[in-house]
């Protein structure tokens, strides 16, 4: 069995995927094929999960690849934590460029012009992965983890014969985290929850305690009650007025509505704690990290590895042993997995996966108002998916135009002007094809 994990150089997530599967005695001896372009940190990825490895008894066999083909030839299971592009330029563009238009953003990486522009460069790269793997390794389970989440997958599963699914660990820490932000965490075992819609934007439709109590009116109460930290402010501000939470942070969810970040109205920003510019600190912090882990592999120290809950290791063990694992994933809606979402959409869903593959389950209609809030993100990915069909900045327009945040911000020649601007950024630099 072989693991070929695309984008090694982001070094704590492939040790948590990959120390996973190290940890994980089901899957006796494999193979492990990492690779990045980034020679560096491609060493230092080798170097740290070689220790995790012969720390934990040395089961896998560890090989390094420039050549992205390399790694892939023969491959049963493709890991994908690729960002094109980095920090530096790519995400620095994407909030910079903006800015002078006085549109923020806190993350970028999943909706508004930044997860536009992310997907379209990703999707330049995924464009030769997908023809690599139909040559290479047909039959392998792609699983992905980078963003945007939504409109990668769906591009994987609606113009590739590639075998994909999304994961994200959004929704396995969305309950913990809700209960425990209200001193419930006492409700916790034992209770049931029902959660589908869209990445980053899914809905917790349902929570039972284990006796079969409805534990929203609780939530909500103590939510409303001042007597609770005054954190998570844009998801429950979300709840409050749609009925529901959602399951990703308030940081992200605030730049995927039209409510929280606007240039008019200021005091929204301190009122609802909102993190401007959050992913490029989290970028630089994550820059930090990486040469204060490479002194200490330099040093000799071996980094401990427990398990984390990622699906990726127990989704390879479902298909390992033939032994069924329940998670959350994103896959086409084609088939009406969620009746009021459109077919064309990606959706994320409950799923099971086994030796034959992936089963995700038809889920009821959402709520009509969190089916169309979802939709308004939608729209922006369907025609994001479009403009990387299609090559045309017209149809980059059309999807930053419809991107609930930045259509409440700017006007329409100042998304065709900024647009423009982005497309020759990231092309100037070899991020995106020509596009007409």
């Amino acid at each position: 069995m072989k693991i070929c994990f695309l984008g090694a150089g982001s070094t704590v997530f492939a040790k948590n995927i990959l120390g996973d599967c190290i940890l994980t005695p089901e899957l006796g001896e494999f193979e492990i094929a990492l690779h990045d372009i980034d020679a560096q940190r491609l060493d230092q990825s080798f170097r740290l999960i070689s220790a995790v490895n012969q720390k934990y008894g040395g089961k896998a066999k560890i090989s390094r690849h420039l050549d992205r083909r390399e790694s892939l030839k023969g491959a049963d299971f493709i890991v994908n934590a690729i960002q094109v592009g980095g920090y530096k330029p790519c995400t620095k563009t994407d909030f910079d460029i903006p800015k002078k238009y006085l549109l923020r953003q806190t993350i970028g990486d999943t909706l508004g012009i930044g997860g536009i522009m992310r997907g379209l460069r990703t999707i330049h790269v995924l464009e030769d992965i997908a023809k690599d793997i139909e040559e290479l390794c047909p039959n392998a389970l792609f699983l992905n983890y980078t963003n945007p989440m939504a409109i990668l997958s769906g591009y994987l599963q609606t113009r590739t014969r590639v075998k994909a699914v999304g994961l994200c660990h959004s929704v396995q820490a969305c309950v913990p985290g809700l209960l425990d932000m209200f001193g419930m965490k006492d409700k916790e075992e034992g209770c049931t929850w029902q959660i589908y819609g869209i990445n980053h934007q899914a809905w917790l439709t349902e929570l039972l305690d284990k006796d079969g109590n409805d534990l929203y009116p609780e939530i909500k109460a103590r939510s409303l009650s001042g007597k609770y930290p005054k954190r998570d402010l844009v998801r429950r501000e979300l709840m409050h007025t749609f009925g529901y939470y959602v399951t990703e942070s308030s940081e992200h969810n605030a730049e995927y509505t039209p409510y929280f970040i606007k240039d008019l109205y200021p005091g929204l920003i301190r009122k609802y704690k909102i993190p401007l510019d959050e992913y490029p600190r989290r970028c630089r912090h994550q820059i930090r990290d990486w040469k204060r882990n490479a002194r200490r592999l330099d040093s000799g120290e071996i980094l401990e590895h427990t398990r984390s809950h990622e699906y990726g290791s127990r989704i390879i063990t479902a298909v390992v042993t033939d032994k069924p694992f329940f998670f959350h994933g994103n896959f086409s809606n084609a088939s009406l997995l969620i009746p009021n979402l459109p077919p064309e959409a990606c959706v994320e869903v409950p799923a099971a996966v086994d030796k034959s593959g992936f089963h995700p389950f038809k889920c009821p209609r959402l709520p009509e108002q969190c089916a169309a809030l979802n939709r308004t993100n939608i729209n922006v990915q369907l025609l994001t998916l479009r403009a990387a069909e299609t090559r045309r900045i017209d149809d980059i327009i059309h999807a930053a135009a419809l991107d609930p945040h930045t259509a409440s911000e700017l006007s329409l020649d100042d998304i065709k002007d900024m647009v423009k601007e982005l497309y020759k950024a990231h092309h100037k630099g070899g991020y995106l094809p020509e596009y007409k």
